[in-house]
């Protein structure tokens, strides 16, 4: 593995302390406001939320994050979120992932409402830790809170623990209703919450239009609206841009439209992996821009790499197109490393020695092996 950059971090999902365990999504709103204020700090590598948040449905402690060399960071930040009544405790430690040695630690005990005052400060201070340069406009955007309002917020954070790895993993069309709901409700309570209506959009745009559940004119004019509302409060925010991508490219298949979107959402998202995977797939649509495409999701490989889809999307199109049979198969055992019965990956997997050099005992052996263990799958 390479070395990773000295300016290179994960924060890693914080654990609840809380007594009612039905805060856990109000721990993991406060860890992903973090991720998202370092996440726009052009200095810095960070790592994606699919990634950091696997450890958390995996329950694996802390340590086995630190020493995960796909993660190829040089820190990670963790902690942990005690909310009860009108006060809230954080706890917050900085970890050398090469050494495990703890570089900064600090608990804050105050009001609730001052949670996200806490949430900027710790993002800030871990900026300032690993000395990365922030530009006037990413300061001012770490400090600004996401909203004034707690009830909103946590509606939010429910709406985005509901589908927390993008609805990939078996979400159905009431997950996805019961997002957009909570997500509905939180816009009602404070109309100027702006994260809230780009989830809005992406939700109503991919998790029902794109995905066959409401392909209607209707649904679609829905997604817009809440890009609009969004575009009112931030018209040149890189989420505004992103959201907007994804809409004109699923929506209407704008390649060239899109894409401008992307690069606008790009220079205030440097880290954010969904800007590089978008990207790299529409550009794969394009012709003659296959090579360009890898590089793309390679980005988005290296910012978010426990992210099977793209995984599967370099090895299976990408790497296969362009004759990578080594590195086709170095992307699949890195997917099968994170789910090892996916039964399709295994099987691809040894299509790679029957494509690369004609030979069928791989995939052979391999059909035999679930044939023998899983005969259902075969």
């Amino acid at each position: 593995m390479p070395t990773a950059p000295e300016k290179s971090i994960a924060v890693l999902p914080f654990e609840n302390l809380s007594e009612e365990k039905a805060n856990a999504f109000f721990a993991d709103g406060v860890q992903d406001e973090i991720l998202t204020d370092l996440a726009k700090v052009a200095d810095l590598k960070v790592i994606s939320r699919t990634t950091v948040m696997h450890y958390h449905k995996a329950g694996w402690p802390a340590t086995c994050a630190r020493s995960d060399e796909q993660l190829g960071v040089a820190h990670v930040l963790e902690g942990s979120v005690q909310r009860a009544g009108n006060r809230v405790r954080v706890n917050a430690q900085l970890v050398d992932a090469r050494t495990d040695r703890h570089l900064w630690a600090q608990t804050y005990d105050r009001d609730l409402a001052d949670v996200f005052a806490i949430q900027s400060e710790i993002a800030k201070t871990i900026a300032d830790q690993l000395q990365a340069k922030l530009s006037p406009s990413e300061k001012s955007a770490i400090e600004r809170p996401p909203t004034n309002d707690i009830t909103a917020f946590d509606l939010y954070t429910r709406a985005k623990d509901l589908l927390s790895d993008g609805g990939r993993s078996g979400a159905g069309k009431a997950d996805f209703l019961q997002a957009i709901d909570l997500l509905n409700q939180a816009v009602a309570r404070d109309p100027s919450f702006f994260q809230a209506y780009c989830q809005l959009g992406v939700k109503r745009m991919t998790a029902l239009y794109n995905a066959g559940y409401d392909h209607t004119s209707a649904r679609l004019a829905l997604a817009e609206a809440a890009i609009e509302a969004a575009s009112r409060l931030r018209p040149n925010a890189g989420e505004t841009h992103l959201a907007r991508a994804r809409n004109i490219y699923q929506g209407y298949r704008d390649y060239d439209g899109a894409l401008a979107e992307l690069e606008l959402a790009r220079q205030t998202l440097p880290n954010d992996s969904r800007v590089f995977e978008l990207t790299g797939y529409i550009q794969r649509r394009q012709p003659g821009r296959y090579e360009e495409s890898t590089r793309t999701l390679e980005r988005a490989v290296e910012l978010d790499p426990r992210n099977v889809v793209v995984l599967q999307q370099i090895a299976a199109y990408n790497y296969r197109r362009l004759r990578r049979y080594a590195d086709a198969k170095s992307a699949w055992d890195r997917l099968l490393a994170i789910t090892p019965d996916d039964v399709t990956a295994k099987v691809e997997r040894a299509m790679v020695d029957l494509e690369w050099k004609g030979d069928t005992r791989p995939l052979h052996q391999m059909i035999d092996s679930i044939r023998a263990t899983n005969p259902a799958a075969i």
